[in-house]
């Protein structure tokens, strides 16, 4: 299934899914109050609100509760997330984006997967601007695939790490990488390079309907993006070098993951301008618009503002 969260034309803000006429369910009108109206309630409790999704699903999709999608607007899916730990797994893009700083590459980076704490209270959706912070002039996308953490668990090993994955959706983790350059400097961070917005979407897509995609350390799923129309990145999610299990376990280690939190990749080979260089294109400014796509995830979309 596909989960999202979406602003009505009453103004309010309602979970939901997309039906089999492409249309936005409001899962708490639907289900006339059975289900919750906001998408961290659902994920504490979804094994029980699945089995009842599963067996009234024919008049939870029917017209009552269902909207055309040219009538609401798509937020992140999951836009108070518990927290959000993003992660550095695929080897490309590490090993480049040093190359281009002149550094060597980390042998420790073989040994374990790493991770930061970014802001949460900072998410956005589809089609939210996003402001370059005053002090920025490096404006930066990365184009990742996260995770949504659907079952409480603490030192969760990497081979039972799949039962605790509620499902996934694009990342953008934007960077102004001239803040963080400096601030990584200090051996401390990244901080202010990164606490202004992460945007997530459009879609929270369940992880059985990419099981037939398995590969690698994830899927064989495409991933590119788009800076005013024109392709700058192209990679896969199966070229993981740790995979979703190995980011759990460390990120479960000696601490309890509870359902709402959020796990990035990292970024994907080719993934941002920081490793394709200004010479492929300069870094962003206002005006500029953003496109992520995942195959089988949908399309996030940013316009990039002043602040």
């Amino acid at each position: 299934m596909k989960f999202i969260t979406f602003l009505k034309k009453d103004g309010s803000i309602r979970a939901g899914w997309i039906n089999s006429r492409n249309e936005a369910v409001d899962m708490y009108e639907a289900s006339k109050g059975m289900l919750p109206d906001n998408m961290l309630a659902f994920l504490e409790d979804h094994e029980k609100y699945m089995e009842y999704i599963k067996l009234n699903q024919a008049s939870l999709d029917s017209d009552n509760g269902a909207y055309s999608l040219a009538e609401i607007s798509l937020r992140a899916p999951v836009p108070n997330p518990k927290s959000v730990r993003d992660f550095y797994a695929f080897e490309q893009h590490v090993k480049t984006a040093r190359e281009n700083r002149g550094l060597e590459m980390i042998p420790e980076w073989y040994e374990i997967p790493v991770f930061y704490f970014t802001n949460h209270l900072a998410i956005k959706g589809p089609e939210d601007e996003i402001k370059r912070p005053q002090a920025c002039e490096w404006l930066d996308y990365e184009l990742e695939i996260a995770c949504v953490i659907g079952k409480e668990g603490s030192n969760i090993e990497a081979e039972n790490a799949e039962q605790y994955i509620f499902g996934f959706f694009i990342m953008n983790d934007w960077s102004a990488r001239d803040l963080q350059r400096k601030e990584m400097k200090v051996g401390l961070g990244p901080a202010k390079g990164k606490d202004f917005a992460t945007s997530f979407g459009p879609y929270l897509v369940t992880k059985d309907e990419l099981d037939s995609r398995k590969a690698g350390n994830g899927y064989d799923l495409h991933m590119t993006a788009r800076v005013n129309g024109r392709e700058l990145s192209r990679g896969n999610m199966k070229d993981l070098y740790y995979s979703f299990g190995q980011m759990i376990e460390r990120a479960s280690a000696g601490t309890t993951l509870y359902p709402g939190e959020v796990i990035g990749s990292g970024t994907v080979g080719t993934g941002c301008i920081l490793e394709l260089g200004t010479e492929v294109h300069r870094w962003l400014g206002p005006g500029d618009e953003v496109e992520l796509e995942i195959e089988g995830l949908g399309v996030l979309k940013n316009k990039i503002i002043e602040e």
